[in-house]
Order: C-alpha cells, then sequence, then structure tokens
C-alpha cells in the first residue's frame, strides 16, 4: 500500500549548510533515513530540520480543492512562521507528527527540490501548466535563507518559461527579484503578500515567525516598483480580532499606500489541526470571544456566507475610499489573464 510520504527518501550527507549540525532527536516513523540538523542561531533555537530527496515535487491539486489551480511546488513542509490559525497544520500528521508544535518546529526540507523541478518541466508529459507556490506552506520562510531552494526553482521556470506564482509573507522574496524579473520576460509571473491586518500586537501574538506586516508592505512596494502588479490576500480576517471597521480601514489604507495592484479579504476559515490549535490559542489569549466562534464556525471549517459577504462588502468600501478600486469578492479566486507579448508582469493571483 502507497503512504503519503512514499515520495520521500534522505539525503546522501554531502556538504550541509552554514553552521549546521547533525540533531539527535528520533525520526518520526514516515521519515526513515532522513538527515536531521539542528542550527546554533537564535532564529532557528528549538526547531528541527529533516532533510529528505523528493522523488517528485510538481503535485497535483485534490480535485475537490476550491482553489483554481491545477499545479503546486512545496519544497518544505511544515513552518516556522508558527502563524495560529494556519490551514495547513493537518498536513504535518501525515508524516506522523503532530499539526500543533510540531508543524511550527520541525520542518521538512525537500534537498533536491531544484533539481526535480528542472528534470519534471523537462518531461515529455508535462505541457506547461501554471504553477502555484506558497499555497500550502511558506516558500520564504526562515528556512529559505540558509536552504537557498527558490532561486533553483525560479530557473528552472524561467529556463523553460513555465507560468507561476508565489504567495507569501516572507520578505526574503526581494532576494530573488532578479530572478522574478527575468522570468517575467520570457513567462507570465504573480506575485501576491498576505497581510489579514496592520495590529502590531494582533501579529505578535498571532503569527510570531512572520515578518511584521509593515514589512511585508515595504516589500509590496519593492515589487511595485520593480514593475510588478502585486496583489495583497487580506487573509485571514478575524472575527473579534481584525473585522471592525477600524482594523480594516487601517488595513487597506496601508495596502493602497504599499502600491498593491489589488486586496482580496478573505474571513478566517478553521480546517481540521488548524481548528483545534486555533482554539487553544483562543481561549488562552481571548476567552471572550469563544463562544462567537463556536457559533461562527459551528457548522465547519467556513464562517458564514452572510458573515462572509459581509466583510468583503466593507472591504469593498475601504477600498474605493483609499482608491484601490480592485478589491476582489472572495470567492472569486482565479488565474489571471494570459498577458500579450512583451507586456509587463500581468495582475497576480489571489489566493490563500
Amino acid at each position: 500500500m502507497a503512504m503519503r510520504w512514499d515520495s520521500l527518501s534522505a539525503p546522501p550527507d554531502e556538504a550541509t549548510p552554514e553552521r549546521a549540525a547533525p540533531a539527535t532527536p528520533p525520526l518520526p516513523l514516515a521519515l526513515p533515513g532522513a538527515t536531521v540538523r539542528t542550527f546554533d542561531t537564535p532564529g532557528f533555537a528549538g526547531m528541527t530540520f529533516y532533510e529528505v530527496r523528493a522523488k517528485s515535487i510538481i503535485n497535483r491539486v485534490p480535485g475537490a480543492s476550491r482553489v483554481p489551480f491545477e499545479w503546486t511546488i512545496n519544497p518544505y513542509r511544515g513552518c516556522s512562521h508558527a502563524c495560529v490559525y494556519c490551514y495547513a497544520r493537518n498536513t504535518h500528521t501525515y508524516l506522523d507528527l503532530d499539526a500543533g508544535a510540531d508543524f511550527d518546529r520541525k520542518v521538512i526540507v525537500k534537498v533536491n527540490a531544484g533539481e526535480l523541478v528542472r528534470r519534471e518541466l523537462a518531461a515529455p508529459r508535462w505541457r506547461g501548466a501554471h504553477v502555484a507556490m506558497g499555497t500550502n506552506v511558506d516558500c520564504y520562510q526562515r528556512a529559505e535563507g540558509r536552504y537557498h531552494l527558490m532561486p533553483r526553482i525560479i530557473e528552472a521556470l524561467r529556463d523553460f518559461a513555465n507560468p507561476f506564482s508565489i504567495l507569501t509573507k516572507g520578505t526574503l522574496i526581494l532576494r530573488d527579484l532578479p530572478l522574478l524579473r527575468q522570468a517575467a520576460e520570457v513567462t507570465q509571473v504573480g506575485v501576491s503578500f498576505s497581510v489579514g491586518f496592520v495590529d502590531e500586537a494582533l501579529w505578535r501574538s498571532v503569527e510570531p515567525g512572520t515578518p511584521s506586516p509593515r514589512r511585508r508592505l515595504d516589500a509590496v512596494r519593492a515589487l511595485a516598483d520593480a514593475g510588478f502588479a502585486v496583489g495583497v490576500l487580506m487573509a485571514p480576517i478575524l472575527p473579534g480580532l481584525s473585522d471592525t471597521d477600524e482594523s480594516i480601514d487601517a488595513t487597506v489604507a496601508a495596502v493602497a499606500a504599499a502600491g498593491a495592484a489589488s486586496v482580496t479579504p478573505l474571513a478566517l476559515h478553521l480546517r481540521p489541526g488548524a481548528r483545534e490549535w486555533y482554539a487553544g490559542w483562543l481561549g488562552r489569549e481571548h476567552p471572550r470571544l469563544v463562544p462567537r466562534y463556536r457559533e461562527l464556525y459551528r457548522a465547519g471549517a467556513y464562517a458564514p456566507q452572510a458573515y462572509q459577504r459581509e466583510l468583503t462588502a466593507r472591504v469593498r468600501m475601504a477600498a474605493r475610499r483609499h482608491g484601490l478600486h480592485r478589491a476582489e469578492v472572495s470567492d472569486n479566486r482565479r488565474l489571471p489573464e494570459p498577458p500579450p507579448p512583451k507586456a509587463p508582469p500581468a495582475e497576480q493571483l489571489t489566493l490563500l
């Protein structure tokens, strides 16, 4: 019987990232033989990295998914961003790891991602479909500063003129701006940032491993100045915490000032794994809101349609006030239209 981790194997123990050392914690049952490392820098305190050689890297999205793209690349599993609401948490349980602390602190690194992308793009069966990145965990999380997987991935996509998009909270994407500009000369390149709110106290509590919202918006400005039509996914909007008129207005104003081409609101959704972890955080930090969340999410992972429509309407009004006229409806997520020859980079994906 094939298991979900059958596409992973251990890498040869060759050159290692700077200041890395083999670690000693026991291997998860799903990762036999992986090379396990820790780093002695404060930014990686308490974290463990499992280096594996993936057998495939361009993955088809399950047909039941709500997203409007078919293919993804995920060079990492697990994420040091540690967002308490992250919908990808439950994927860690496929590897015999937990959806809570393990997801934040135990990251699987597909060290051969770049060479695999190039090989799979060259395969006769590949037809040049759009590839989305950052749709599961962030490909520009802190580990990318050590492992440098994205430059080789982008180089391969550029060399094959294969359209792609990146959604991120990571300002490290600016390191690869020259490569992104080269790729945009030969194919469609979409770049989007996730900025759900600009409140600093809320950010430190709910997204403790990410760059601050202001730093993300500085990156939006840098990318916009470089010629990219950068979309901002205003997500997630947190009931009782960032869904007030004041929070929405402040966030949309900051997004508009950063030069974003569009803003797309998306209400918090709580899938299994994320639901339990977020509920624990909410009970500790905002117990008064627990009854409201029980009511909003009693039917499942998604807030009621009426609530979602109200959020969209309020974000649209704020966008008009601040001169940002491209405020997309959250359930109208789509791939951008192909650009004409020699056009500047096309409109970005607005996907979570």
